[in-house]
């Protein structure tokens, strides 16, 4: 009884060690997807895309810094959000043949999710995202 009781604290320890402790979690079905992600930049390049894709990085510039970005898409339609104060906020939205040039938001210091999200599936797209 030891023993199975011994055995069952184990597994649920592990299971809670496993969990991802993100507060935004990704899931997609994706050909020939590309992507990067480090504590100041996020990249995701992709031949078909749909679903969510999250981003994580860190600012650390001092008490504010800006969150630069830029996409294009050729078929679909996808929606961009940030968070960087707990309130995720749409950043653009983006349709097929349309291209948003490299633009800035103000972020505050600490973590900056990029969320990437689409409705339905998306072709030969790419996202770049820069913290300074």
């Amino acid at each position: 009884m030891k023993k199975m009781m011994f055995a069952v604290v184990a597994a649920l320890l592990m299971l809670v060690c496993l969990t991802g402790c993100g507060k935004y979690k990704s899931s997609f079905s994706a050909t020939i997807l590309v992507s990067s992600n480090t504590s100041g930049s996020s990249y995701m390049s992709f031949s078909s895309f749909s679903g969510t894709k999250t981003f994580k990085m860190n600012c650390k510039s001092g008490s504010e810094g800006v969150l630069e970005y830029s996409g294009k898409l050729e078929t679909g339609s996808a929606t961009v959000y940030y968070d960087d104060d707990g309130t995720k906020t749409e950043l653009f939205t983006i349709k097929g043949g349309e291209e948003v040039g490299t633009s800035t938001v103000p972020v505050s210091n600490g973590t900056v999710y990029v969320i990437v999200e689409t409705n339905e599936k998306c072709k030969e797209g790419r996202f770049d995202f820069v913290v300074r």
